[in-house]
């Protein structure tokens, strides 16, 4: 039986070269090792998953065996679901709760995260030590990936300067790592508010000068097209992109703006090491930490080279909130072919995770662009905000569909969303769009999903 290899990151990352240069016989059998250990330490340790699987064979060895999970029942089922008897669902709440925990790990050893819920659950996961360093392994074979020689070069000459461009007072999974790196003794690190308005954003990244950007994905095409102005004079050695999805010629443009590789994934917060991209515009499953499945909407097997109706994953490293064949609510096309790239690794494209910036008239008569990001971080900090969707009804009107939590005063909720954008919409030069509340809640997708922001059509 395969065993878990150590939490020292650089071991990790060196046993994920050999799973590489192995080819698909060394990236299977460490899929199918790590799953039969996984599913026996799920079985062993969380009351949840041991009845779950309470009439499987003592090994499994083959993913398709075992039922399939989602946000809302493992929610509803937190304490026995988790693999660490000490910790309970009203102690990470509590962590959740305090505005000061933010970058902090719980009891000196997990790293918590949250999710707004685009399926109308959300979501708290949470990582252990060995979770957290194969999700560093990872990110290290993604840069490897990216960079030349002369990139790291050109890093080390401009002294590390790392710039993070993400929403404060949550715990985001970009805003958590960070606050981390950047409450430590290097300097070197500097956080950024996305909530921050365009010129005062712009204004701090040039008296900074990062040798590496890592902005929100949306937040990156606006500094981009402040870069091809002339407004944000900086000269990365590498773009890092998180969170939403943009169309394949806006990476083109945010690399030739900055004149550096741009990097970007599709990852999740239950699975933050999914994958990375290559230079061919596909995505690279790390097929020896997680299992990617495309099925449809019986969750039946998608043949490679077709659209999935959804994507079960199962992530191989965390072993205190174990997700097994979860499904994540994508909709995937797996590439049938070898990637030009070279890259042994599955390959796929996303097709379920485009965002899109809303753009707003004012008075000085040049457009204000705001990223989705910046709303809905906005709003997820408000107490007692259960679901919520945001409609751009004009070029002046927001329009909010709002769920309060079981037991929380609606209009002391809408009362908070509405005076915090408000407030946020001022900051940007915006302070005639009305905000306005919806009669209707959120409402979901035909497939299911919830946008948290709908921009107007143009």
């Amino acid at each position: 039986m395969f065993r878990y290899p150590t939490t020292n990151p650089l071991r990790l990352l060196w046993d994920a070269r050999r799973a590489r240069l192995g080819g698909e016989p060394a990236i299977a059998r460490r899929r199918t090792d790590r799953l039969a250990a996984l599913v026996a330490h799920a079985r062993d340790r969380s009351p949840f998953y041991r009845r779950l699987y309470s009439g499987l064979p003592e090994t499994v060895t083959d993913v398709e065996t075992l039922p399939v999970t989602d946000k809302t029942t493992l929610m509803a089922n937190f304490d026995d679901w988790l693999c660490t008897p000490h910790l309970t669902s009203r102690d990470v709440r509590d962590f959740v709760d305090d505005a000061s925990s933010v970058g902090r790990l719980l009891d000196d050893r997990f790293i918590v995260t949250t999710t707004s819920g685009t399926t109308g659950v959300g979501g708290v996961f949470i990582q252990d030590d060995h979770a957290r360093a194969v999700t560093a392994a990872m990110a290290a074979r993604m840069v490897g990936s990216l960079v030349s020689p002369g990139d790291v070069v050109k890093i080390l000459r401009d002294g590390r300067r790392t710039a993070f461009v993400v929403p404060h007072g949550g715990h985001f999974a970009s805003t958590t790592a960070a606050t981390r790196m950047s409450t430590g003794r290097d300097a070197t690190v500097k956080v950024f508010s996305v909530h921050e308005p365009l010129p005062t954003l712009v204004e701090g990244l040039n008296r900074f000068r990062p040798a590496v950007l890592l902005p929100y994905a949306t937040t990156g095409a606006l500094l981009a097209a402040e870069a091809e102005a002339g407004r944000l004079r900086i000269d990365p050695a590498l773009v890092m992109l998180s969170a939403e999805g943009l169309a394949p010629s806006e990476y083109d443009r945010i690399g030739r703006a900055f004149d550096a590789p741009v990097g970007h994934s599709w990852a999740a917060n239950e699975v933050p090491f999914l994958s990375y991209n290559c230079h061919h515009r596909w995505l690279h499953v790390n097929a020896d930490w997680v299992i990617a499945e495309p099925v449809d909407a019986d969750h039946r097997p998608v043949p490679k080279g077709r659209t999935s109706h959804t994507v079960l994953v199962t992530n191989l490293a965390n072993r205190v909130q174990p997700i097994l064949r979860y499904d994540l609510g994508d909709s995937v096309l797996m590439r049938p072919d070898p990637c030009e790239c070279g890259d042994p690794l599955p390959a796929v494209r996303v097709q379920g995770r485009a965002a899109e910036v809303l753009t707003f008239d004012a008075p000085t008569g040049r457009p204000v662009t705001i990223t989705p990001l910046v709303l809905t971080t906005l709003i997820e900090r408000v107490p007692g905000v259960e679901l919520f969707q945001v409609l751009q009804t004009a070029p002046t009107v927001l329009r909010i569909r709002l769920r309060p939590a079981s037991g929380r005063d609606p209009e002391a909720v809408w009362t908070a969303v509405r005076t915090d954008l408000t407030g946020l919409l001022a900051s940007h030069g915006l302070p005639h769009v009305a905000v306005e509340p919806a009669p209707e809640p959120p409402q979901p997708t035909t497939g299911g999903k919830y946008r948290t922001v709908i921009p107007l059509p143009r």
